[in-house]
C-alpha cells in the first residue's frame, strides 16, 4: 500500500456537475477538500459524453434546419447540409472549452485532483489507482460519492458491432446513415429521435410503455407525440425486445409481437447504470440497488452517515442541473455536521425543473395534472399558446405552449409546463415565483407585472389571464 496522502474534511469522487458542486462548495466555506477522478480530464460525462456533446449537436441541426427553412437563403441557392462526423467537430470545441474552465474552478481553489479509479479501502480511506498501477491514499473525514452512470447495455446485445450504439457512443459514429431504430422512448431517445429526425433520417422510436415520458403532464406529452408523427417519426409503444440480428446492410430489430424493424443503425437508450462498480463498496456496508444506484435519504446521506451521495449515481432524476445542486446540498449538509451553522446560509433548493431537449424543448416544475387530481387538490389551469404570442409569430417558433396549474381558492402556482422554443429558459420565471413565501408565489404575480412586449416571457401573463377568467 502507498503511504498515506493527506487527510481531507471531504473526499469528492467524480468531478461532473454532482462532484463540482459537493467541492466547491464545501471549499467555499474553509473546508479541506480533495476529488478523485479517474478520467484524464474533468467534467465527467456530462461534459465529454452526455449533455455537453448532445446539446452542441442539436443546436448545429438546429442552425441547419433554420438555414434551410429560410426562404430568402433558398432563392438564392444557400443550403446546409453536414453529415454527423461534420457536426462532431462542433461538439469538440465546446468540449474543450468546458473542461479549461471546469479546471480552473479547482486550481484557483486549491483543491487537488488526484487521479485514477477510486477504491473504499475502508469508510474513511479511499485509494486511487492510476492505469500504470501507482497508487494515492487518502483520508477523508466525510465523502461524497458522485461518479455518475453510464448507458445499461444488456448481455444479450452486442455493442462492439458497428450498427450497435448507446448514447455514449452514437455520436461516434463515422459513416452517414439513412435511417435509425431507437429502443427506449425515455428522455434520451426522445431527444435523439427529435435530432435525427430533423435531419431528414428515418427514425424508429420504440417504447416500452404506454405512453412517451409518464412523468410528464399528459397534455404535455400528447403535444411532443403529435409533433414527433408530424415531423415523420415512427413511435410504437408497448413493445419488448426480443433480439438483434446484424445483417450486411444493417440492423433488424425483433420484437416480442413479430415486429421486426430493419435501418441503418441501432441505438440502445433502455436505461442507465450508476457507475458503483470497483468502488470498493463493499469496504463500506453500502449495497446498490440492481441498476447500481446508491440508496441516500432526504439529506443524501448513504446508510453509512458521512458518506453522501450526488447526481446520476442515486438514480432519477438524473439532470445534470439536479447533479449540481445535489452537491451542493450534501456539501451543505456536511458543513452543518462540521459546526458551519448560520455561516453555511440556505441549503440550495432541490426543486429541480426538468429540462428536455426534444425540438421542440419541454421543460417542468411542480405538479401535474394527473397528480393534482389523486390528491384531490381544486386547481384550475391557464394556457398561453404560442401561436398567439407575438414574439413567436416574429421568430416563426409558434409550436408549443405554456400551461399553469393554481389553487382555484388560494392561485397558488402549483405546477408550470412548457412545451415549446426555449421551454428550459422560459421556466426559470416561473420557477422564481413558485418558491416565493406566501402570499407571493399566486397567479397574482403574472396578472399584475408588466412583461417587456414582445416576448416569450409574456406568454405567463396570457396564461394567468387564462387561468384567471376560468374562474368566474
Amino acid at each position: 500500500m502507498s503511504d498515506l496522502a493527506g487527510e481531507y474534511d471531504v473526499l469528492v469522487i467524480g468531478t461532473g456537475p454532482g462532484g463540482e458542486g459537493a467541492a466547491m462548495q464545501a471549499v467555499k466555506h474553509g473546508k479541506s477538500v480533495a476529488v478523485i477522478e479517474r478520467e484524464p480530464t474533468v467534467g465527467g460525462s456530462c461534459t465529454h459524453r452526455g449533455t455537453i456533446p448532445s446539446k452542441a449537436l442539436r443546436y448545429a441541426i438546429f442552425q441547419m434546419t433554420e438555414v434551410n427553412s429560410n426562404v430568402l437563403f433558398r432563392e438564392h441557392g444557400i443550403t446546409a447540409n453536414f453529415m454527423i462526423p461534420d457536426l462532431r467537430r462542433r461538439a469538440k470545441s465546446v468540449i474543450e472549452a468546458q473542461v479549461k474552465m471546469r479546471t480552473t474552478f479547482y486550481d484557483r481553489n486549491d483543491v487537488p485532483i488526484v487521479r485514477g479509479q477510486a477504491k473504499f479501502l475502508d469508510p474513511h480511506t479511499i485509494e486511487a489507482v492510476e492505469a500504470d498501477g501507482s497508487r494515492t491514499v487518502l483520508r477523508g473525514k466525510y465523502v461524497v460519492i458522485a461518479t455518475g452512470a453510464r448507458p445499461y447495455r444488456p448481455p444479450e446485445v452486442n455493442f462492439s458491432n458497428s450498427r450497435v450504439y448507446d448514447s455514449d457512443t452514437i455520436l461516434d459514429v463515422d459513416f452517414h446513415f439513412k435511417s435509425i431504430t431507437i429502443f427506449g422512448a425515455g428522455v434520451i431517445g426522445c431527444e435523439y429521435a427529435s435530432m435525427f429526425r430533423n435531419l431528414e433520417i428515418k427514425v424508429n422510436l420504440v417504447n416500452t410503455r404506454d405512453r412517451l415520458l409518464e412523468f410528464l403532464d399528459e397534455e404535455i406529452v400528447d403535444a411532443l407525440s403529435y409533433h414527433l408523427r408530424e415531423r415523420g417519426v415512427v413511435i410504437r409503444h408497448r413493445e419488448e425486445f426480443d433480439r438483434i440480428d446484424v445483417v450486411d446492410d444493417g440492423v433488424v430489430m425483433a420484437l416480442k409481437s413479430g415486429k421486426l424493424l430493419k435501418t441503418d443503425i441501432l441505438l440502445w437508450a433502455a436505461g442507465r447504470t450508476g457507475n458503483t462498480d470497483n468502488l470498493g463498496l463493499e469496504n463500506t456496508g453500502i449495497v446498490p440497488d440492481q441498476r447500481g444506484n446508491i440508496p441516500v435519504n432526504e439529506k443524501l446521506q448513504t446508510v453509512v452517515p458521512h458518506i453522501y451521495g450526488a447526481g446520476d449515481v442515486i438514480g432519477p432524476p438524473a439532470l445534470a442541473s439536479a447533479a449540481y445542486n445535489q452537491g451542493r446540498y450534501a456539501a451543505n449538509e456536511i458543513l452543518k455536521a462540521l459546526g458551519c451553522g448560520d455561516e453555511c446560509g440556505l441549503p440550495p433548493s432541490l426543486d429541480i425543473p426538468a429540462g428536455i431537449y426534444t425540438s421542440p424543448e419541454i421543460s417542468s416544475l411542480g405538479k401535474t395534472e394527473r397528480e393534482l387530481t389523486q390528491e384531490k387538490v381544486p386547481y384550475e389551469v391557464g394556457h398561453a399558446h404560442f401561436k398567439s404570442i407575438a414574439r413567436a409569430q416574429i421568430t416563426g417558433q409558434t409550436a408549443g405552449m405554456l400551461k399553469l396549474l393554481f389553487h382555484r381558492e388560494t392561485l397558488e402556482i402549483l405546477g408550470i409546463h412548457c412545451f415549446g422554443a426555449n421551454a428550459s429558459e422560459i421556466i426559470h420565471i416561473g420557477q422564481a415565483i413558485m418558491s416565493q413565501p406566501k402570499p407571493h408565489n399566486t397567479l397574482l404575480y403574472f396578472i399584475n407585472t408588466t412583461f417587456n412586449y414582445p416576448t416569450m416571457a409574456e406568454a405567463y401573463r396570457v396564461a394567468a389571464l387564462n387561468g384567471y377568467n376560468r374562474l368566474f
